[in-house]
């Protein structure tokens, strides 16, 4: 790093800590070194063991490993939840974290840990490449597909059963398992289901033309200047947003049956909604399930959002039905 690189650096962080004084960043006047400052130090706040009384603590009966997904060019990490006692082939459940900019694999656990536990599962959350002016939406919406390809493609070495797969994410997470779904079925790849928890489904210019941000833009887990710095870094000048938005794919006939879990007081939870209509008018199953005054990225808060623990339940009964053998 240079001179003037670790100054600057260093100058950010003191701007981050004066703003969060005063409340959450200025995300509209945000600069390229402090969105990597925020996200490095939001980051291992969120991966730190006294973040666990709001995220919960990891269910006792999954191992959690890191390891590393050799594809073409890269290196994709990825968190390995597996029931600590295993029995023969078991079922594959690729899972993508939200927070768009900011986010890691690891403030799921306790959703995650469950789901390898209790169904029992292997579950592969991707820690996917998050946001930023040299790495826009479709960077990780690939690493969400190359998971799930790679994975697929060693299902004898995974210890997983190809024919027993789904895809669950969570806001920026969702978007993405949408988005894997259809190139799955493009692909000809048979996924059984998918969980998507507070989408957002639409990154074109009518991303925030909808009556949930009016009512709920100035969420303190999703505001509106925040999901605004979302779409700048998601979609750069030239991106193809229709591409890149699950709500308008030409066709979404033919795809897992999904269970979208909308919390109420949210911005995007139009987005969930409308994705669900268009799922059904399509001819994909779709299950819609509310869950009244919970705020946007509430699965990863069950210490602070008491309904994180029905919410929880109700995605694991869902993959339990779908995942039978």
């Amino acid at each position: 790093m240079t001179e003037a690189a670790g100054t600057e650096r260093v100058a950010a962080g003191r701007r981050l800590r004066r703003q969060a004084l005063g409340g959450e960043p200025d995300w509209a006047s945000m600069s390229d070194e402090e969105l990597r400052v925020y996200r490095d130090t939001e980051n291992r706040r969120r991966a730190s063991p006294e973040m666990r009384a709001i995220t919960g603590e990891p269910d006792p009966g999954a191992t959690i490993d890191w390891t590393e997904l050799p594809l073409p060019g890269r290196d994709l990490p990825v968190r390995v939840l597996r029931p600590a006692r295993e029995t023969g082939e078991l079922p594959l459940v690729v899972h993508v974290h939200g927070g768009g900019f900011v986010g890691t694999a690891v403030q799921c656990d306790w959703g995650t840990s469950h789901v390898a536990a209790r169904l029992p599962a292997v579950v592969v959350s991707v820690e996917h490449r998050l946001l930023a002016p040299d790495s826009p939406l479709s960077a990780a919406a690939d690493d969400g597909w190359d998971a799930l390809r790679h994975v697929l493609a060693h299902a004898g070495e995974w210890g997983v059963d190809p024919e027993r797969t789904a895809v669950f994410g969570e806001s920026c997470g969702a978007l993405i398992s949408a988005l894997v779904t259809v190139r799955a079925r493009e692909a000809g790849l048979r996924l059984r289901a998918q969980v998507l928890v507070n989408p957002a489904a639409d990154v074109t210019g009518s991303m925030f033309a909808y009556d949930s941000f009016a009512r709920y833009g100035d969420s303190p887990t999703a505001s509106l200047a925040q999901l605004r710095l979302f779409r700048r870094l998601a979609v750069p000048p030239g991106t193809d947003a229709r591409a890149l938005s699950p709500l308008y794919a030409d066709d979404l006939g033919g795809l897992p049956q999904a269970l979208v879990v909308l919390p109420t007081d949210d911005p995007v939870a139009d987005h969930g909604r409308r994705y669900a209509e268009r799922l059904r008018a399509a001819g994909t199953p779709a299950r819609l399930t509310e869950y009244p005054g919970a705020p946007h990225a509430f699965l990863s808060m069950p210490g602070a959002v008491a309904q994180a623990e029905a919410a929880r339940a109700e995605i694991l009964a869902f993959l339990r039905e779908s995942l039978a053998e």
